[in-house]
């Protein structure tokens, strides 16, 4: 894939952590898919895993989202924090993660077990009541556990400057 350069580079994140932090503290990710030259966005909630540089999130063990991923398991992914419009200067005041990854549906009930775990506790203020509840062997076999493997990212910020700053 051809890599392109960020035009407005002094707008691009380049600090690890604040990237991290930006993909951990958000509660959706959107996936872009493709399957037979027809495209497919779906946004889903997710827990990052910072030590395994990847996306977790779950879902229905059929369906449209699976069929597309199971033909083409290549992902475009974008996690936005989005702090609002300045009225009066024609801005956003935004950051964004890009990011370029590969799913696999996890099949092993451990692996699907820490995956729902992190991902319940990266949603939940109090996550073990909802670990015990949620976490067995019966509810494991009933959902799909996907992982987003990271192969590329960055981000992108846009503080409060005025729409003729940025383009004039």
């Amino acid at each position: 894939m051809k890599k392109y350069q960020m035009r407005n580079s002094e707008k691009e994140i380049k600090n690890t952590d604040e990237i991290n932090e930006i993909i951990r503290t958000q509660k959706y990710v959107t996936l872009a898919m493709c399957k037979d030259g027809e495209p497919y966005l779906v946004t889903v909630n997710h827990a990052y895993d910072e030590n395994e540089n990847c996306i977790y999130f779950h879902c229905a063990r059929v369906g449209k989202k699976i069929d597309f991923l199971k033909a083409n398991p290549i992902v475009w992914g974008q996690v936005l924090e989005d702090s609002g419009y300045i009225q009066g200067k024609c801005s956003h005041v935004y950051r964004t993660i890009h990011f370029r990854g590969e799913v696999r549906f996890l099949e092993d009930l451990e692996e699907k077990r820490k995956a729902l775990g992190v991902l319940i506790e990266g949603l939940e203020m109090d996550p073990e009541p909802l670990k015990k509840k949620f976490i067995n062997n019966h509810n494991l076999e009933k959902v799909a556990m996907g992982k987003v493997m990271i192969q590329e990212i960055w981000g992108k910020k846009s503080t409060s400057q005025s729409w003729e700053d940025v383009h004039y």
